[in-house]
């Protein structure tokens, strides 16, 4: 695969629609050519403890932040027409649909694939795990800010690019 979209997103409380923020990074031809964060003003919003500590987000950083609608009109031009990809992607397709039906946005039937998936096909037991960090360290990228969704969404963009 050499074009597509890896999408990470964090959430505020254990609500799928309480993405926090996101992180995308776009391959063509193989090669990183754009990302894009941003935070979210969850919904419903309030943080639950163990997310903050996570993620390392709380209210005081997303209540100023844009809705939503808003942050996926930046990012939809951006990825029209390729598929994503996620690490654990039924968590973060999950999401994603949450929050549009939440806003009662129309949504474009994106195509997912997940690393998570892929790297148990390719490493079987060769890894101790097949978390996002231990995969993508076997994959060479060392991921520094886990849990940030920019870093987390290049990291799944390194093992799509090893793997898929």
């Amino acid at each position: 695969m050499t074009d597509f979209a890896a999408i990470d997103f964090e959430a505020a409380n254990a609500k799928p629609t309480s993405v926090c923020s996101v992180g995308v990074v776009i391959v063509r031809g193989g090669v990183i050519v754009d990302s894009f964060y941003s935070l979210i003003h969850p919904e419903p919003n309030y943080y639950h403890w163990y997310c903050s500590k996570v993620h390392g987000l709380s209210r005081a950083d997303t209540d100023t932040a844009p809705i939503f609608p808003e942050v996926w009109a930046q990012i939809a031009p951006k990825i029209e027409g390729l598929p994503l990809v996620a690490h654990n992607s039924m968590y973060d397709e999950g999401c994603l649909k949450a929050v549009f039906r939440m806003y009662q946005m129309d949504y474009p039937d994106y195509q997912f694939y997940c690393t998570c998936k892929a790297a148990r096909r390719y490493f079987g037991k060769e890894l101790p795990n097949h978390q996002l960090h231990t995969v993508s360290e076997a994959c060479g990228y060392h991921l520094a800010n886990h849990h940030h969704a920019l870093a987390d969404a290049e990291a799944c963009a390194s093992i799509a690019l090893k793997i898929l």
